[in-house]
């Protein structure tokens, strides 16, 4: 396995101590370059924010802090969390641990290439269409993308509001679950973490009332799971093997399994590049030179210096926002944007009535192996569909985990559970009876 130098996992090193005791004591997380750190660079893995420093820790780095945890770096992304492979970052691409000729997946692909180089302990990603889990089953380690409304956003450098929460990455599905335990619960600065969701009364947030680390039992016994076979079709034959296989061992450890169809899933990369988009053209607006990023100079000349301060996006945020833009033009919005959100509700009702007869949907994570070096960057439309599994998640705002479900010629190959709104005891059970 290569060293951490030529992996380029991180944009910036140093460490950020945290408290002297506490359940991450001893520990290190690593933290993805678009999460908020106090007197730390965060740039977003674009030349746009290389010099900025925030004045403030996003409220998930401050639970790690208070847990103990030693905060050992900001690690590499696709260019505010746009790209599938960690190639689009102004800071030169990660590789990935098992094999440097392939990329680890992305936009968290230095998280995941953190923890399976062995350079950090824990690492926390950011997910609005699939971007822990991807890098997650490419680098052979375990990525949970929990339920809209269950993590803070708060100091999250926002890609798209309505899909996007932080997640960890970690080695085991216990790990996993204890990191999440840390950054879950309610946020008074982020109106999204929910409220009223659970068990727990009205007034609870579902996080006060769980140990999401105890649900790592491995005990499927009376678990039924829903295999969908529209995420298995056009998948890697080898990738369609080896997660079959994982989903036998579910079946072995007492699980039941059943067939379900989700013919939403279908449009999901559709509806989710123009929602993601669109959100992401009202986000980026504010890097303009003025508010934030580089200036363009030109003094007296706003439409310059504006244009000026713009290129220092790089090709694929430059693409996306004009995608966005589009989107939501006079004359278009109707005919994009608006069926795109028809679409999302399809997903939503689909697997509502899906958990109806199942505790689970398994897919795999990936429908291809990892992408060699360099293979997506002149073909963005192959990028783009590698999510197709992972994107209709986002669009449902439901919880989903990545964990490893065995090789295909020496690669990673990630089995994907999909749980409930809420659900994430139930997707962190099943996911430890495949480990």
């Amino acid at each position: 396995m290569s060293s951490d130098l030529d992996l380029n996992v991180y944009i910036t090193e140093g460490r950020i101590e945290g408290a002297d005791d506490g359940p991450l004591a001893g520990r290190t997380v690593a933290v993805k370059d678009n999460i908020s750190t106090a007197g730390v660079r965060t740039t977003c893995g674009s030349e746009m924010l290389a010099d900025y420093v925030p004045p403030y820790d996003a409220t998930v780095v401050e639970r790690l802090k208070e847990a103990g945890a030693t905060v050992s770096g900001k690690t590499n992304m696709d260019e505010f969390g746009m790209g599938t492979t960690t190639e689009t970052s102004a800071f030169g691409p990660t590789r990935n641990p098992v094999d440097p000729e392939r990329v680890p997946g992305g936009s968290s692909g230095g998280s995941a290439a953190a923890v399976a180089a062995g350079a950090a302990d824990l690492a926390l990603g950011s997910d609005t269409g699939g971007s822990v889990r991807c890098p997650a089953a490419f680098c052979g380690v375990v990525g949970i993308k929990p339920t809209y409304g269950l993590v803070s956003r708060y100091g999250l450098v926002a890609y798209a509001n309505s899909l996007e929460q932080i997640g960890p990455l970690a080695p085991t599905v216990r790990e996993a679950a204890a990191l999440l335990d840390v950054v879950a619960g309610p946020d008074e600065r982020d109106a999204t973490t929910r409220f009223g969701a659970s068990d727990a009364g009205p007034d609870r947030h579902p996080a006060e009332t769980t140990t999401y680390a105890d649900a790592a039992d491995g005990d499927v016994d009376g678990l039924t799971v829903g295999v969908c076979r529209e995420l298995f079709d056009g998948a890697d034959e080898r990738v369609v093997e080896t997660v079959e296989s994982a989903v036998e061992r579910l079946a072995d450890a007492g699980a039941t399994v059943e067939t379900v169809s989700l013919p939403s899933v279908e449009t999901a990369v559709q509806a989710y590049y123009v929602i993601a988009t669109s959100e992401a053209s009202s986000n980026l607006a504010r890097f303009d030179g003025v508010r934030y990023g580089q200036s363009g100079g030109h003094d007296g000349d706003w439409n310059e210096s504006f244009a000026e301060s713009r290129s220092s996006f790089g090709p694929e945020v430059k693409r996306r926002i004009l995608l966005g833009t589009f989107a939501l033009s006079a004359g278009y919005q109707d005919r994009y944007y608006r069926k795109a959100q028809d679409a999302r509700a399809w997903v939503r009702r689909d697997f509502d009535e899906a958990f109806d007869e199942v505790d689970v949907v398994a897919s795999p994570t990936m429908p291809v192996l990892p992408f060699e070096a360099g293979e997506t960057l002149d073909d963005p439309l192959a990028m783009y569909l590698a999510d197709a599994n992972t994107t209709p998640v986002n669009l449902a705002n439901l919880p989903a985990i990545s964990v490893p479900a065995g090789t295909a010629d020496g690669l990673p190959v990630g089995l994907q559970l999909v749980g409930p709104r809420f659900g994430e005891q139930t997707v962190i059970r099943a996911a430890s009876a495949v480990e």
